[in-house]
């Protein structure tokens, strides 16, 4: 059985296999705080543990201040960062990435899931500089009702700014 032309041309993924690292892991979980029970975050999202999303909207009574186990905590987190890693994988597949560029990226994609890989694609061509400006244009946060819908208009949230300048700083830095 031959290999067919599409694959044969197929470049591999120069990011295929990269996870993130422990001190990457550390500064995700330093970025989105830990938490032992429901709470309501900065948009009014329902959220737990380490920055997990419960549900859109305010927390019921019942939810807030609930606690939640650290095995599921845990488990979270895990299911989480290997999301994150994966938009990363897809994301950049043509420009190899340092280790501290993916942790970046990672903790990026795990609190920015829908914005990460129009953020991150500039890497592809080598356009570092260019995922720094687009990180970093994620200062907002929107807040929600209590059915999850967008209540107000987006606001600069400070806690952001400084998350996204640390996270773009492994792409402003001169290869």
């Amino acid at each position: 059985m031959g290999v067919s032309v599409a694959t044969a041309n197929r470049r591999p993924n120069l990011n295929g296999t990269r996870r993130l690292s422990s001190a990457g892991l550390l500064s995700l979980q330093r970025n989105e705080g830990f938490r032992r029970t429901y709470y309501n975050d900065t948009a009014n999202n329902c959220t737990y543990g380490v920055g997990t999303l419960a549900h859109m909207g305010l927390c019921t009574n019942d939810e807030l201040g609930h606690p939640v186990s650290d095995r599921l905590i845990q488990i979270a987190l895990a299911r989480g960062v290997r999301q994150a890693e994966q938009v990363v994988q897809r994301a950049v597949t043509d420009h190899e990435l340092t280790q501290d560029q993916f942790d970046a990226a990672v903790s990026f994609a795990y609190n920015v899931p829908g914005g990460a890989h129009r953020a991150l694609s500039p890497a592809n061509t080598g356009d570092m500089a260019g995922v720094a400006r687009n990180m970093n244009r994620y200062i907002y946060e929107h807040p929600h009702d209590a059915q999850g819908r967008v209540s107000g208009p987006p606001r600069l949230n400070a806690g952001l700014l400084n998350r996204r300048r640390a996270e773009s700083a492994p792409f402003r830095v001169a290869p």
